[in-house]
C-alpha cells in the first residue's frame, strides 16, 4: 500500500534527513587513503546519534536474507561491490578506490536513506564517469518524479542515461517508497517502460538510487551473505536520495 505524507509528516522525515546530512558530511570529511569502512561507520553513527536520530540499518531485517539483521550503522562497498558491503576494521581504503555508502536514519518514527559513491585520492577516469553518470541519471530520474507520471517513467529516464554512456544497471535491486519504514511501497526499478507502474501523487516519499556497473551487471552475493558484488570484478558506483513530490516540485531531502 502507497503511503501519501501530510506536510507535517514530511517536515518529520526532514528532520531525519538532517541527521543523516550531518552523517554524510563526516563519512566525506574522512574517505581517504588508510582510513578502514569501520571508522567510517563509527563515525557516521556518532553524527547521527549526537542529532537525535538512530541509525535506521542496524538491527534491520533484511529482506534478502531471510530476516538476518543487520548489524552496522552503514554499508560501505569498495569497487566491484556494488551494495550492502559490510564495515570492518580489515577493509583499508587505499588510492585509486571507488567506495560506496549507504546509509539511512530514523528519527520521531521517519526515516531517510541515501547513497553516495566517493573516489579515494586519484582515480581512474572509468571510475570518475561512473561516479557521475550515477548521480547524473539519478537526477534524471528525478526530473520524472511528477504528479500524474507512472513510477515506470522514473525508471525509464535512469535506463535511458546510463546505457546511453555505455553502461548497465543492477537489475536485483531497486528504490523504494519510504516513510515510518524504511521500505514501502512502491518499488522504484532502475528499468522500465514509460507509463507503466504505480501512479505518482503529490505527498509520496520515494528513495531513487541508481546503481550502475562499469561491465555486466550479473552480481553474487559473497560469503558473508550480504555484499552484492559483480562477477565480471568491473567497477561500480551507487548514487541515492529521498525525495517527496509535492506540488511545488520535488523536495531532494538528503542533498
Amino acid at each position: 500500500m502507497i503511503s501519501i505524507k501530510s506536510e507535517k509528516e514530511i517536515e518529520l522525515m526532514e528532520d531525519a534527513a538532517v541527521s543523516l546530512k550531518a552523517a554524510l558530511k563526516v563519512i566525506e570529511e574522512n574517505i581517504k587513503p588508510g582510513v578502514s569502512t569501520l571508522y567510517l561507520n563509527d563515525v557516521a553513527e556518532k553524527a547521527m546519534r549526537e542529532t537525535g536520530a538512530k541509525p535506521a540499518f542496524k538491527g534491520e531485517p533484511c529482506p534478502y536474507r531471510g530476516g538476518k539483521p543487520y548489524k552496522w550503522a552503514i554499508c560501505t562497498s569498495i569497487n566491484d561491490e556494488i551494495i550492502h558491503g559490510i564495515p570492518s576494521d580489515n577493509v583499508i581504503l587505499k588510492e585509486g578506490d571507488v567506495v560506496s555508502v549507504d546509509l539511512g536514519t530514523w528519527k520521531n518514527g521517519w526515516c531517510s536513506d541515501a547513497g553516495r559513491t566517493y573516489g579515494v585520492g586519484k582515480i581512474s577516469p572509468v571510475c570518475e564517469k561512473l561516479i557521475k553518470v550515477a548521480k547524473d541519471a539519478f537526477f534524471a530520474g528525478v526530473d520524472q518524479a511528477v504528479h500524474g507520471n507512472r513510477v515506470g517513467d522514473i525508471s525509464n529516464a535512469i535506463q535511458n542515461y546510463v546505457e546511453k554512456h555505455g553502461f548497465s544497471l543492477l537489475r536485483e535491486y531497486q528504490g523504494h517508497g519510504i516513510g515510518k519504514q524504511m521500505h514501502e511501497d512502491p518499488g522504484v526499478p532502475n528499468i522500465g517502460t514509460k507509463g507503466k507502474g504505480a501512479r505518482l501523487q503529490n505527498g509520496m516519499a520515494l528513495a531513487i538510487e541508481p546503481m550502475i556497473c562499469e561491465g555486466s551487471p550479473e552480481v553474487y552475493v559473497k560469503r558473508d551473505m550480504w555484499t552484492v558484488a559483480t562477477c565480471d570484478k568491473k567497477m561500480t558506483a551507487y548514487y541515492e536520495n529521498t525525495i517527496v513530490i509535492t506540488e511545488e516540485g520535488v523536495k531532494i531531502l538528503t542533498l
